[in-house]
């Protein structure tokens, strides 16, 4: 019975010994990797000084995770002494860094600059006509009804223009209109910064609906009466 107990007492001790190694060897581990809280603020210069980038990708590619930078430029995340982090976006040159294997402190913070990467393509202008001369044919023969003039004679006389402009409601817009005016605006400087924006002017597919929904009468005047 006395040796049962011993020999039970002696498994135990070994079983405590090695867990204990083992976590001293996690310990030691850890340790010698130093995870690193990396931060960073992401800029450009739009020719006037120096911008925010917003919503970069910031990527480690050996170890495919990453994260993003918010709408001021700022991001953080979690690294290892060595890794490499690659910061890209659309119409700026991307640029690659290494956490260097010196670092003493467990954090590390970075002002990366990217360079614009533009370029200008040749000019392309798409006509729905063959010329410039048959659109303008095409276009001065249009048919515009006695109904058309009259409404389009009403809708500039100076007395319905100078009661628009007294009258907020048909002019001004409310505050939620004023915002989501804003925010569209911020969301077209974002989406295109560093590109030239397109202009529908010179699309054909917006001049043919125009046309189409002016001939269906879509641009009429609705009676308020009724």
């Amino acid at each position: 019975m006395k040796s049962s107990i011993i020999a039970i007492c002696c498994i135990l001790g070994s079983l405590v010994t090695l867990q204990a190694q083992e976590v001293d060897k996690y310990k030691t581990e850890e340790s010698e990797k130093k995870l690193i809280q990396f931060s960073g603020l992401l800029v450009t210069d739009d020719g006037k000084g120096m911008i925010p980038v917003p919503y970069a990708t910031v990527f480690l590619p050996d170890k495919r995770r990453g994260t993003y930078s918010d709408y001021k430029g700022f991001f953080t995340l979690v690294v290892e002494k060595g890794d490499k982090i690659k910061f890209t976006y659309l119409g700026l040159e991307s640029r690659t860094i290494t956490i260097p294997d010196t670092l003493t402190q467990d954090r590390y913070s970075v002002v990366q600059f990217l360079p614009q990467d533009t370029f200008s393509l040749p000019e392309i202008v798409i006509f729905a006509w063959p010329s410039r001369e048959h659109f303008k044919i095409e276009f001065l023969k249009m048919d515009v009804t006695p109904e058309l003039q009259k409404r389009a004679a009403e809708n500039i006389a100076n007395d319905y223009l100078a009661d628009a402009r007294k009258n907020d409601d048909i002019v001004a817009f409310s505050g939620k209109e004023g915002a989501n005016y804003y925010l569209r605006q911020q969301t077209r400087e974002f989406t295109y910064m560093g590109q030239v924006p397109p202009m529908n002017i010179f699309s054909p597919i917006a001049w043919a609906q125009f046309f189409s929904d002016w001939k269906n009468g879509k641009f009429k005047r609705k009676d308020k009466d009724k």
